[in-house]
C-alpha cells in the first residue's frame, strides 16, 4: 500500500503557512514569480519528519537523517532564481536529491530533472513524496553525486545540494556550452554559493554569490 501523505496540511503547515514562507522570501529579495509560486505550491511538510512538520515554513534547515538536511527554503529558492536565468531549460541534474524538496520546486519549472543521491534510503523516501505529488518528469538515480550522470549528458545547467572543496571536473564537462552550474564550495574554513557558467569548452566565467554553509559533498554510494 502506497505511503499516504497530507498534502494540505493543517495549523503550521497549512496553506497559510506557505503563503507566510512566500512573503518571507520576498522581503528576502527573491524576485522570480515562478520560483515563488513553486514554493507556494510545494508542501514542504511532507518532506521532513512529522515530529519536525511544525517548523516547516520556517527559514531554516532541518535534518532529514544520515547527517544530511533539508536546505533552508531561502536558499532553495535562491539556487533555483539563479539556475533558472532567462532561457527554459529541458534538462537539469540535480547532485544530491535528499529529502526531494528541492527536486520537487526544480520540476515544476524545467521540463526534466535528473537527480542522483548516494544515499540509498533517502532516494526512495524522496521518490514516494515525489509520486505522491504527481511529479512525472524526474529521473532519480543511486550513485556517486560527485560524478554526475554521465549518461544523460550534456545538462541544460547542474544545481548541487552539497559543498565539495573544489568545483568537480566531471560536473563542468556534462554541463552543455552556455550551461549554469550552481554549487556550494568550500570546506570547514568557509563555503561560497557560486554561480558557473559555461563559456566555451575550455573557459567558464564564476560569480560568487554569497556565504553559505551546506553538508559536504561525500564520494560513495550507501545502500
Amino acid at each position: 500500500m502506497a505511503e499516504q501523505f497530507d498534502l494540505r496540511g493543517s495549523g503550521m503547515t497549512s496553506q497559510r503557512a506557505r503563503d507566510r514562507l512566500v512573503v518571507s522570501l520576498k522581503e528576502q529579495g527573491i524576485v522570480s514569480e515562478s520560483v515563488l509560486r513553486a514554493m507556494q505550491n510545494t508542501p514542504r511538510h511532507i518532506f521532513i519528519d512529522e515530529a519536525l512538520a511544525h517548523g516547516a515554513y520556517e527559514n531554516n534547515a532541518l535534518p532529514i537523517g544520515y547527517n544530511q538536511t533539508i536546505s533552508q527554503p531561502y536558499i532553495v529558492a535562491k539556487m533555483t532564481e539563479l539556475l533558472l536565468g532567462k532561457k527554459p531549460l529541458n534538462k537539469v541534474l540535480e547532485v544530491g536529491t535528499g529529502s526531494g524538496y528541492q527536486t520537487a520546486i526544480l520540476a515544476q519549472l524545467v521540463g526534466r530533472v535528473y537527480s542522483v543521491e548516494r544515499i540509498k534510503p533517502l532516494q526512495e523516501r524522496a521518490k514516494l513524496r515525489l509520486q505522491a505529488l504527481q511529479l512525472t518528469n524526474v529521473q532519480l538515480q543511486h550513485s556517486d553525486g560527485g560524478m554526475g550522470l554521465k549518461s544523460q549528458a550534456p545538462f541544460d545547467a547542474i544545481l548541487v545540494t552539497a559543498a565539495p572543496d573544489e568545483v568537480p571536473a566531471e560536473l563542468i564537462e556534462q554541463l552543455a556550452i552556455g550551461g549554469t552550474l550552481i554549487i556550494p564550495v568550500g570546506g570547514s574554513q568557509g563555503q561560497q554559493l557560486k554561480k558557473i557558467t559555461k563559456k566555451s569548452a575550455m573557459h567558464c566565467d564564476t560569480q560568487i554569490i554569497e556565504a553559505v554553509n551546506f553538508v559536504p559533498l561525500l564520494s560513495g554510494v550507501i545502500s
